[in-house]
């Protein structure tokens, strides 16, 4: 038994001797490609061992590599030198681009440099070794190159090298090495790579080759649409904005002009949800303070986002465009570049001051470009702030230093401007919800009678926090983390309040998306049974049937108009019901600022009541007497004794599938920019269909 080892050991270590003399120079082409791929995630994220990423890296490599081997020997080293070459210019640029962004670099970004805010005047200034070690990799590869010219190597391999068979082995090893990455990718991992909004995550988990290559897809890929269907959806866009239907609704109301001259700020509530206002744990409520401004101003109690995988992205497009979101990958992204009719740019041509604060990279979602071309004049991002990394919660900044450190800058944008329109952009309320010991103190406790066993007893649960599963804990998770961002926009209020400034501002305070919660972590929040520490069932006479629905509508978050304007809070206030979507903000405030566009696909709620519907990115859409899931073509009453005519749910599904096509086809084509006038003109002319 001995001696079979020990001759399977000679065999394989034989093997092995062979083919690493037989493939010195590709052996040389994957360790110096991976070194470099190592050297760049250590001196930018700090992510050098990470197997995972590794495995993809190699994977790539393998891949990309075993091209090679359907080269003669002799020619091989051109393809891998070349190879070298792109992964050193790749990870030079990156690694200067890191140091000035905290993110990685896109293809988009770079092909409209002259458009964008660069860092070309500076990088000598800030420029180290580690910056630009990796130009030494292509020249190492030359020296072995030199060295095994003089050998016998290439004449040797090219009487026995298999090129074929080594290419399809290699290349499979490549493929199972990837094949086990997507594996093992969790479902965050996917949508983050989909998405590419956090370069930084995407490059820790698939490597930098990856990320590039995503990259580069999603850069050609509105170039490649935009190729296609331009004249139909030209037509469809013509059609939509000049027929008889488009005005309906378009006429003066009570709220016309009422805020003409007030500045306007926008606060993006990140992952508020509005069924969080009517939670109260031990006599606490998980929102106190949105709760207090939505009796204090205007509250809109049926209010959906329409986002798609743009999510808080897609929130801040739709709200100032008035479009849905794009049918494939995210504006901010992909059609960054396109010209769109936006709130703050209406309100720039009545000479307001436009800004917007975030308190994290100013590369995230592509920001530092998009803000630009959608109207803002200013960006504060987080190097206008000071922190720590202790500071941090989630995404960047937690929600109460960042209000504090934009006090005086918004004090001093008032003090300097007649008028002024901005957005404040949260971060503290987003996912994971892991921060629990910065989130403060929030009792999830409940507190019940026990009559089980024959006599009373007071007991007391925390089956938010203390479930064995992480699905058992993801609510209690987002209710802590949403009571903290309550908290610090508590902070923010008492602050205008007790200011003497923002006499003459309008708040518009809004959910920019819901939490991502599942609908199984959902029910466990509202069928868990205290007494037995299980769910519910459907026999019990408290169940509640949190059932797709339930789930969707269970989507709604909170849109809230406030102002400390105590003539303005007497006509802006109560609670309006009826149901509106993130498309209908920009023409309902657009009526109240004297300001339009006539490419929004919302309408002005107050004129809409409830005929409105709100339509979704995936074909869904709601009523105030329905919900239609486009997939399975079912629907769900939701007000009662409501009447259906015949061809009430033909007729908004017809709508439904224009609004998206129409809407898509504009972004995609840049049809306001090519054909808006045109369809403006038709339209006053009375030329239209």
């Amino acid at each position: 038994m001995k001696e079979k080892i020990k001759l399977a050991f000679r065999k394989s270590r034989k093997k092995i001797v062979e083919y690493i003399a037989t493939n010195r120079l590709f052996l040389s082409y994957v360790v110096i490609s991976l070194l470099g791929l190592v050297l760049i995630r250590n001196f930018t994220i700090g992510n050098m061992f990470s197997y995972k990423t590794f495995i993809v890296d190699l994977a790539l490599v393998l891949i990309i590599g075993s091209l090679g081997y359907l080269l003669k020997p002799k020619n091989q080293y051109r393809y891998f030198l070349i190879l070298i070459i792109i992964f050193t210019i790749m990870e030079i640029v990156n690694s200067i681009y890191y140091k000035f962004y905290f993110s990685f670099a896109s293809f988009g970004e770079l092909s409209t440099a002259g458009q964008t805010e660069t860092v070309f005047g500076s990088i000598f200034e800030k420029l180290e070794i580690t910056d630009v070690i990796y130009i030494i990799f292509p020249f190492i590869f030359y020296f072995i190159h030199k060295k095994l010219i003089r050998t016998p190597y290439y004449n040797y391999m090219s009487l026995v090298e298999k090129g074929k068979k080594m290419c399809v082995t290699t290349l499979l090893i490549g493929c199972i090495f990837l094949a086990y990455t997507f594996v093992t990718a969790t479902k965050q991992d996917y949508s983050r790579l989909a998405k590419q909004w956090n370069r930084p995550y995407v490059v820790q988990r698939f490597g930098l080759v990856l990320y590039q290559c995503n990259d580069l897809i999603q850069t050609l890929t509105p170039k490649l649409s935009s190729l296609f269907g331009y004249d139909e959806s030209v037509q469809k866009f013509t059609q939509y904005f000049t027929s008889e239907d488009i005005d309906k609704y378009n006429k003066k109301n009570k709220y016309t002009n009422i805020l003409n001259g007030y500045n306007i700020i926008f606060i993006h509530m990140e992952g508020m949800e509005t069924y969080l206002m009517d939670l109260e744990f031990n006599g606490v409520e998980a929102t106190p303070n949105v709760n207090k401004l939505a009796k204090e101003g205007m509250f809109f109690s049926n209010f959906y986002p329409q986002v798609s995988i743009g999510t808080s992205s897609d929130t801040e497009f739709t709200l100032l465009t008035s479009l849905m979101p794009a049918q494939s990958g995210a504006v901010f992204t992909t059609y960054y570049d396109r010209e769109y009719i936006t709130l703050p740019k209406l309100l720039q041509e009545k000479g307001y001051y436009t800004f917007s604060m975030h308190g994290n990279h100013a590369s995230m979602w592509n920001r530092n470009v998009v803000h630009k071309n959608l109207g803002y004049k200013d960006m504060y991002f987080e190097e206008s702030f000071e922190y720590t990394k202790d500071d941090v919660i989630n995404l960047g900044i937690n929600d109460k230093l960042f209000f504090k450190e934009a006090m005086p800058i918004l004090e001093n944008i008032e003090k300097t401007n007649n008028n002024y329109m901005g957005t404040i952009i949260t971060l503290s309320n987003h996912s994971p919800f892991i921060f629990l010991d910065k989130y403060g103190e929030y009792d999830l406790s409940t507190t019940f009678e026990d009559c089980s066993s024959g006599t009373c007893e007071t007991k007391t649960t925390d089956f938010l926090r203390t479930g064995k599963e992480d699905w058992q804990k993801a609510a209690g998770n987002y209710i802590t983390s949403a009571h903290y961002a309550d908290a610090a926009l508590g902070e923010f209020f008492e602050y205008v309040n007790n200011s003497d400034c923002f006499n003459n501002t309008v708040f518009v305070l809004y959910g920019d998306h819901d939490a991502k919660l599942t609908r199984k972590e959902k029910n466990y929040l509202y069928n868990y049974d205290y007494k037995t520490g299980e769910l519910k069932d459907e026999t019990d006479p408290t169940y509640i049937d949190y059932d797709y629905y339930a789930h969707e509508l269970n989507k709604r978050t909170p849109l809230i108009i406030w102002t400390k304007n105590a003539k303005l809070r007497s006509t802006l206030n109560g609670e309006v019901d009826y149901v509106m979507g993130m498309y209908d903000v920009l023409p309902t405030l657009g009526n109240m600022l004297g300001i339009s566009n006539p490419f929004a696909f919302g309408h002005d709620i107050f004129n809409t009541k409830y005929d409105n519907f709100v339509v979704f990115p995936n074909g869904n859409f709601v009523t105030n007497m329905i919900y239609y899931n486009n997939s399975t073509g079912n629907y769900k009453i939701i007000k009662e004794n409501a009447e259906l005519s015949a061809d009430y749910i033909s007729d908004l599904l017809a709508k439904t599938e224009n609004i998206l096509e129409v809407s898509n086809g504009i972004i995609v084509h840049d049809l306001i920019n090519l054909e808006g006038d045109k369809v403006l003109s038709i339209k006053e002319n009375g030329a239209g269909e």
